[in-house]
Formats: C-alpha cells, structure tokens, sequence
C-alpha cells in the first residue's frame, strides 16, 4: 500500500491504549498489514535495523504488531500470557525514537497468544531478543514507550554514543 509517517517520541497517540481488532476490522487490517510492512521495509533500507512495528507507530489504534524476522509474522490482538521471572538487561532502541537507546529490563522468555490474519488462534513462544523484541510491542499497543521501562535516569543514550557505553 504505502510507507506511513512513523509517530516519534512525544506525539500523544503513542501513549494510548489501543483498542482490539474484531473480525469485522479484517479487512482493513490487512491494508493496514501492507502498511506496516511497506513502513518496516523503508525503515530497515534506511537505517539497516527495525524488525517489527506495531499499529500505532503509524497511527492505526488497534491491537496489532507485524514481524519480519526470518518471516512475516502478523499478530492481531496479541496477549502475553506467560513471562518468566528470569529477566535480563538491554540496550533497546525504537523506530520512534531512532535516534536514542533505553537500557530497560525484560523477561527471557515469553509466550503470546494470538490471532492470525485468517482469525486463528495462534500461539508462539520466545527467548533472548524475540523475547524483548514481543514485549517492545505489545507495550506499544498498552500505550508504553520503552522509555518509561528505563532502568534509571542514566539509561538513555544517543545512539552516536554507542562507543562510550557498555552495550551487550
């Protein structure tokens, strides 16, 4: 379809909760799918990072991130149901806030359930990156910036300050 304006730290819609898909939404999901993916692709052609973006990043308020990894992934209404307590520190950074790194906490392991595009119900688990990478998403759909998850008030950065910081 087309590449969207990413929102960018400090516009007020990436601080709302969204609202879940309904199977009556799917056919306009699946433009807005074309959206995400055609965003994601610029981003990544442009900047040589970004795996997935959920819906608000581009101003759609529904309950839906799309993934390319290794393959596209769509997850409509994604709820992590299991997160284990073991957790792990990182540098996590954001399309919309490309600029700037965040030192948060997330768990290693997660499990989310969810619909596909074809209203199935789907569930997938995670570890490691995968892991931070669903949860980095799903707050972005519960209206949370990885910035309000930072561990201190020293845990922003530029991203041109990589070099002066200790990233794992």
């Amino acid at each position: 379809m087309a590449v969207k304006e990413i929102l960018l730290l400090g516009n007020p819609k990436l601080y709302e909760v969204c609202q879940k898909v309904k199977k009556e939404d799917l056919e306009d999901v699946k433009k807005i799918i074309e959206d995400l993916h055609d965003t994601l692709m610029d981003f990544r052609q442009k900047t040589n990072t970004g795996r997935a973006i959920a819906a608000p990043q581009i101003g759609y308020m529904k309950r839906l991130i799309y993934m390319n990894v290794e393959e596209p992934i769509v997850l409509i209404n994604p709820i992590l149901d299991i997160l284990s307590a073991d957790m792990f520190e990182l540098w996590d950074d954001c399309m919309s806030f490309p600029d700037i790194i965040v030192r948060v906490k997330r768990h290693k392991k997660c499990h989310v359930s969810f619909k596909d595009i074809n209203w199935e119900n789907q569930s997938l688990s995670f570890e490691g990156s995968m892991s931070e990478l669903i949860q980095h998403e799903v707050d972005h759909l519960n209206g949370l910036l990885a910035t309000s998850r930072a561990v201190d008030s020293k845990s922003l950065a530029l991203k041109s300050q990589k070099g002066l910081i200790n990233i794992q």
